[in-house]
C-alpha cells in the first residue's frame, strides 16, 4: 500500500532535506525506495552495509544522482555534521532523504547544525485512519491483536504475527538498544521492558520499578529513555500549563506495537488509542506546524482522564477510553463541568452513539478512522 506521507515528502524534497524517522520495520525503507521511483537516478545507501558505508565515507556518488537516500546514518559518528556538509555542498537539483530507526531529535542529537535545513516526517505503524485512507480494510480487532506494523498486520494468522513480534523484540533489545547505548545489565533492561507492558494505562513510578528490579531510579529512567529513543515506547505526561512541572510528574508509557499488550483487553485498547492519537498529533506538528501535544489529565482529588490533546499549550480535547461502558465516566463529567473542556468518551463496543451534557459518546472505530494524518 502507498503510505500517507509519500506525496508530502516528494514536495518537501524539492525544498530541503527530509528526515524520515520511526520504529524499525514500520516501512521507512519501503517508502524511501517507493519515493526513489519518482527520480531518474536515485542512490540508496545503508550505513549497515559495508559496501554502502565505503561509498558514504568517501562521498563516492556523482552529480547525476538526483536523490541520495541515507539509511541508518545516525549510527555514524558525527553524522549530523556529515549530513550538513553533504547538504551544503550538494549539486543543484540533488535531493537528500535521511531515514533512521532511532529518534534523531532526542538528547539534542540533531542540534543546531542542521537547523533550517530539513523537514522531519514521522513514519509510525499503520493506524485505522491510514488504512482507511489507503483503501484497506480498517479492522479494529486485527490491529489490536496483530499490531499496526505492516508485516504482522497483513499476516493471515495470529501465530505468525506473534512469531514476528518475538524476533522483532529480541532484535531491538539485543542489537538496537546496544547500538544506541551500552547496556551491561540486559536482564534488568528486559525486566523493565516486561514491567512496562503490564503498566500500560497507569502512571509509571521510576522508584517502584527500581525496587522491583533491584536497580536505581536513575537507571530505570535511563532505560526508558533508551526504549523511547529506539521507538519501542513513548511517554505522555500529565497536562499542566507549567511544562517543567508536568515533566517532573509520573508519565504514562505506551508501546508502538499494540500487539505486545495481549494480557488485558482494556489496556490493549487504550494502547491502540494512545498510539493512534500520538501519530495524529505528530502529523499535525509535521505537516501543519501546530504546537500539538498529547497528555493525560489528573487533578488533586485523584480523578483522571485517559488523554488530552493540547494545542499551543491549551487543552483542545479530553478523551476517555472504554471497552464497553457507554455511561459517561464521573471523572469526565467532573473535568468537563469544571473546566468546560470539549470532551468525548470513545467506546470499542458501542451499540449507539449519543450525547449528554455536551459530552459525546462515540464509536471507537469511527473516531479512530477519522483522525488527522
Amino acid at each position: 500500500m502507498i503510505r500517507q506521507q509519500k506525496n508530502q515528502i516528494l514536495k518537501d524534497l524539492q525544498k530541503k532535506m527530509v528526515l524520515l524517522v520511526g520504529p524499525r520495520q514500520s516501512g521507512k525503507t519501503f517508502l524511501a525506495k517507493d519515493i526513489s521511483k519518482s527520480f531518474k537516478n536515485s542512490l540508496y545507501l545503508n550505513f549497515d552495509d559495508i559496501k554502502d558505508r565505503s561509498i558514504i565515507m568517501n562521498q563516492a556518488w556523482t552529480n547525476k544522482n538526483d536523490l541520495i537516500i541515507f539509511d541508518e546514518i545516525h549510527k555514524m559518528e558525527n553524522w549530523k555534521n556529515y549530513i550538513k556538509g553533504v547538504f551544503d555542498t550538494k549539486h543543484e537539483g540533488q535531493s537528500i532523504l535521511v531515514t533512521g530507526s532511532a529518534r534523531m531529535d532526542i538528547f539534542n542529537r540533531v542540534g543546531d547544525s542542521l537547523a533550517g535545513r530539513y523537514f522531519i516526517h514521522h513514519l509510525l505503524p499503520l493506524s485505522l485512519s491510514e488504512l482507511a485512507q489507503a483503501g484497506e480494510i480498517a479492522d479494529i480487532e486485527r490491529i489490536c491483536h496483530h499490531g499496526g506494523f505492516p508485516e504482522p498486520y497483513f499476516t493471515e494468522g495470529l501465530t505468525d504475527a506473534n512469531r514476528w513480534r518475538k524476533q522483532y523484540i529480541d532484535s531491538l533489545l539485543n542489537i538496537d538498544v546496544f547500538e544506541f547505548d551500552s547496556i551491561y545489565n540486559l536482564k534488568a533492561m528486559r525486566t523493565v521492558f516486561e514491567l512496562l507492558r503490564h503498566k500500560v494505562g497507569s502512571p509509571v513510578s521510576y522508584k517502584s520499578i527500581a525496587e522491583d528490579v533491584g536497580i536505581s531510579s536513575t537507571t530505570v529512567k535511563k532505560y526508558i529513555q533508551i526504549l523511547e529513543a529506539v521507538y519501542v515506547v513513548f511517554s505522555i505526561t500529565p497536562y499542566s500549563k507549567n511544562i517543567a512541572r508536568s515533566l517532573l510528574k509520573e508519565p504514562k508509557i505506551y508501546f508502538f506495537d499494540t500487539g505486545l499488550i495481549s494480557h488485558q483487553e482494556g489496556a490493549q485498547f487504550e494502547n491502540l488509542v494512545a498510539v493512534s492519537l500520538f501519530k495524529s498529533v505528530l502529523a499535525r506538528a509535521d505537516y501543519k506546524a501546530e504546537e500539538c501535544t498529547l497528555h493525560y489529565l489528573r487533578n488533586k482529588e485523584g480523578q483522571e482522564i485517559d488523554f488530552a490533546i493540547a494545542n499551543n499549550h491549551e487543552i483542545e480535547q479530553a478523551i476517555e477510553v472504554k471497552v464497553s461502558d457507554d455511561s459517561i465516566s464521573k471523572s469526565l463529567k467532573s473535568f468537563h463541568t469544571k473546566y468546560q473542556v470539549p470532551s468525548m468518551q470513545i467506546v470499542k463496543y458501542l451499540k449507539r452513539e449519543h450525547k449528554a451534557d455536551n459530552i459525546e459518546v462515540l464509536d471507537a472505530r469511527g473516531f479512530l478512522t477519522n483522525l488527522y494524518l
